[in-house]
C-alpha cells in the first residue's frame, strides 16, 4: 500500500463518497454516492466529469521528434497538423501491441504522447530504447492531470469558463488556452465515452481549482462526478479497445479491428510492419468481435466462446451490462469464420452455455 499513488483530486473523491480502489498503481474512484448505472446514464444525458490523471504524458521534442514518433507507431503522424490529435498504437517485434495511445502535435518539433497508466514505465523504456534520433524525451506524468468532461452538455458548461471558441474545435483537435481562470490548459475534443465533450490537461496544482469551478457552475445542468465503472461501460458500448483486455502484447492491430490505424504506405518503418501486411493479405487466426447476449447473464473477461456445435472458438475480452441498451454485451476473439455480424455463438457460464449474437460496432449509436 505504501507504493500507491494518488491524483491531485484524491481528497475530493473521498469527500464525495468515492468508492476508492487500486487501479494501475493509483487509488481511483469506481463510483461515488450513486451507482455505476446512474453515472453512466448521466454522461449520456447531461454531463459527467472523470479524473483520469493516472494516465501518462510524454513530451517528445526536437528536430527529429516526428521521426522517432513515426518509427514506433502504426498510424501516420506526418499527416497531423498543429492542434490535431491521433489515435495510434506501438507494436512490438512479434506482432503484438506494447500500448495504444493518443498523439498530440503541439508544434512542428514537439509532440505529446498520452499512454495508459499501467504501461507508463514500460512505454517510456520502449520509446527510449528506439530513440536513435535528435529528439529529447520528458515524462510529465507526475505533474499533469486530466479531467474528462463528457456528455451532451459538456460544451455548454465549458464555453462559459474559457475565452476559446469551442465550437471551432473539431473532433480529435485541440487548443491551448484558459479554463476556469487557469492558463495554458490543453482543451482537447477527445474522450472515451461516445457522448462528446472535452479532455482538459491541467497542471496538478491547478486541478482542484478547475474541478471546483466545474461543479460550482455545472450544478444547474446536471453535472455529476463519474468513476472507473461508468468509464468502462461507456467505452464498451462504443466498442473501444481496453488495453490489457481487448489488446495486449499478444494481439495484433489487424486482429483487433484496428487496421484503420495501421498504415502500410507511410514511409517510416515500424516494428512488425511486414507481419501486419501479411496478416491483412492472408488473413488472421482470430478476430475481435462484438456480441450481445440473448439472456441476462453478464459475460466476463476470460469466459470461453463456442460455436453452436460446441466447438471452442475463442474467449471473451470485455463484458458488462449495457445501461443504454438494457442488456449484457461483450467483445471476444473468435475464429474468423464466426466474426460476421449475424452469426450466433455460445458463451460459457460455469459449464452452462448461453446464446449470443455477433453484431457490428458500436453497440450505442446515440
Amino acid at each position: 500500500m505504501d507504493n500507491l499513488k494518488y491524483t491531485a483530486l484524491y481528497k475530493k473523491h473521498v469527500a464525495l463518497g468515492g468508492k476508492m480502489v487500486e487501479f494501475a498503481g493509483y487509488m481511483m474512484p469506481v463510483h461515488y454516492n450513486t451507482t455505476i448505472q446512474e453515472e453512466h446514464e448521466n454522461v449520456r444525458a447531461n454531463i459527467g466529469v472523470f479524473d483520469v490523471s493516472h494516465m501518462g504524458e510524454f513530451i517528445v521534442e526536437g528536430a527529429e521528434a516526428l521521426d522517432l514518433v513515426q518509427s514506433i507507431t502504426t498510424n501516420d503522424a506526418s499527416k497531423l497538423i498543429i492542434g490535431q490529435a491521433q489515435y495510434t498504437c506501438m507494436p512490438n517485434e512479434n506482432g503484438g501491441i506494447v500500448d495504444d495511445m493518443i498523439i498530440y502535435k503541439l508544434s512542428e518539433t514537439k509532440f505529446m504522447l498520452v499512454v495508459n497508466a499501467s504501461n507508463i514505465e514500460k512505454d517510456w523504456n520502449w520509446i527510449e530504447s528506439h530513440n536513435t534520433f535528435d529528439a529529447q524525451m520528458r515524462d510529465d506524468s507526475m505533474t499533469m492531470g486530466i479531467l474528462a468532461v463528457q456528455g451532451p452538455k459538456a460544451v455548454e458548461l465549458l464555453q462559459k469558463l474559457t475565452s476559446k471558441d469551442l465550437s471551432k474545435i473539431k473532433f480529435y483537435h485541440f487548443t491551448i488556452g484558459d479554463i476556469a481562470g487557469i492558463d495554458n490548459v490543453i482543451l482537447s475534443a477527445t474522450g472515451y465515452t461516445g457522448s462528446g465533450g472535452f479532455e482538459l490537461y491541467v497542471k496538478n496544482h491547478d486541478l482542484p481549482i478547475v474541478w471546483d469551478v466545474l461543479f460550482d457552475e455545472g450544478g444547474s445542468i446536471g453535472i455529476m462526478p463519474a468513476g472507473l465503472g461508468a468509464r468502462d461501460t461507456l467505452r464498451l458500448e462504443m466498442g473501444y479497445c481496453l488495453y490489457g483486455n481487448d489488446i495486449d502484447e499478444t494481439t495484433s492491430p489487424i486482429e483487433a479491428g484496428l487496421k484503420w490505424i495501421t498504415k502500410f504506405k507511410k514511409e517510416a518503418d515500424y516494428p512488425s510492419k511486414q507481419l501486419f501486411i501479411n496478416q491483412f493479405k492472408n488473413g488472421v487466426e482470430k478476430k475481435l468481435i462484438a456480441f450481445k447476449m440473448e439472456g441476462k447473464r453478464i459475460p466476463r473477461h476470460g469466459y470461453k466462446v463456442y460455436n453452436l456445435e460446441n466447438d471452442e472458438i475463442g474467449y471473451v475480452t470485455s463484458g458488462s451490462f449495457s445501461p443504454s441498451l438494457d442488456m449484457p454485451i461483450g467483445m471476444a476473439y473468435v475464429k474468423p469464420n464466426y466474426a460476421t455480424a449475424g452469426s450466433e455463438i455460445l458463451v460459457e457460464f460455469r459449464k452452462k452455455k448461453m446464446k449470443a449474437d455477433v453484431i457490428k460496432l458500436p453497440f450505442y449509436k446515440g
